[in-house]
């Protein structure tokens, strides 16, 4: 069970990715933000992926004492949280610049193509090749078999991804977790706008979207996140990312239904200015800007073989550097 909150605290989620099998930077990035003080770490709902997860909280547990819950992402269709990218890299010519490795965050790029493991679909490289020859497809690894996988991951929480115009199979989805007989301490609805290729979307049909979701999810009496995407999976990690969250909350904060509010999709270490400080959300999640600061001093450790811990000197720095990261959301109130 997650430890009680101070009421001037703010909630914080860890995503390491929906699709992201990379199993020793998720050991180490989980170890990192546990030590640092995040509530809720989510990942990819899949037995290694999910036991790496636990073996980097219980190294941080020990010294630290924090105890964030483990959430899995699942989806109730095809989603963008749910992908990675691809290409041909005979097809690369000789003299490309090769922007793609560039602007990659996990290093998951190299002249053989993209590490399938390392990619976790930020979305970053597909607009970045000059000559179109990046592509992406689904990976989820919750689509099949969600029961049995609930029943042996045993998550402390899920978070459905969905779309506004999903309701029946979302519904669907609702009823696996209810079947399964499991009590979760959280149950996080991540839905956004312009995730549909269908007509344009407006922040009125989200609300409405959430509302439907909250009457389905209300008699399973599991406290909800309801998880605001202002750019989900933009692959963009410019500053003013947030700005699309930080306007969503703004428009429809007041009327979600019962539940914490949780802001995502572009959010990172500028969030916080962005917001008023009489209007705050409960929490945030971050995703990209969270890992991107860490995978320099990862890949460093994965160089020689070991996990990021078994050097305690960068392992202090990138806790610190985390807890830094953090800092503006352990208060209430930013200045």
């Amino acid at each position: 069970m997650i430890k009680t909150k101070n009421k001037k605290d703010k909630w914080i989620k860890l995503i390491c990715g929906a699709s992201n099998e990379d199993i020793f930077a998720i050991e180490d990035l989980c170890a990192i933000y546990t030590a640092a003080g995040v509530d809720y770490i989510d990942v990819a709902a899949e037995e290694s992926i999910v036991y790496a997860a636990k073996k980097g909280i219980d190294w941080a547990k020990k010294v630290f004492k924090n105890s964030p819950g483990l959430m899995i992402s699942i989806s109730d269709g095809n989603d963008i949280h749910f992908r990675k990218a691809k290409f041909d890299p005979l097809k690369c010519p000789p003299s490309c610049p090769r922007p793609c490795e560039k602007v990659c965050p996990t290093f998951a790029i190299d002249n053989f193509g993209i590490k399938e493991s390392k990619c976790y679909g930020c979305g970053r490289c597909l607009n970045s090749c000059p000559l179109n020859l990046i592509s992406e497809y689904e990976y989820n690894l919750s689509k099949n078999n969600l029961a049995s996988t609930l029943q042996k991951i045993r998550p402390n929480a899920v978070e459905i991804h969905t779309e506004i115009n999903r309701l029946d199979s979302f519904t669907k989805v609702v009823s696996i977790l209810k079947s399964s007989g499991m009590r979760l301490d959280k149950i996080s609805v991540s839905c956004g706008l312009n995730q549909s290729f269908k007509k344009a979307q407006e922040p009125k049909d989200l609300l409405k979207a959430l509302w439907e979701r909250y009457e389905i999810l209300n008699e399973l009496d599991i406290p909800l996140i309801w998880q605001l995407d202002g750019r989900p999976m933009s692959g963009d990690l410019a500053p003013t990312t947030s700005r699309d969250a930080v306007k969503l909350f703004e428009k429809i904060g007041s009327d979600l239904p019962p539940g914490l509010i949780q802001l995502a999709g572009g959010t990172n270490e500028k969030t916080h200015e962005l917001l008023n400080s009489n209007n705050l959300p409960d929490g945030i999640a971050f995703g990209s800007a969270a890992r991107k600061i860490m995978q320099p001093l990862i890949e460093f450790a994965h160089k020689n073989n070991k996990k990021l811990y078994d050097y305690p000197e960068i392992m202090g720095l990138a806790i610190k550097k985390a807890q830094k990261f953090l800092e503006p959301w352990k208060s209430s109130s930013f200045k």
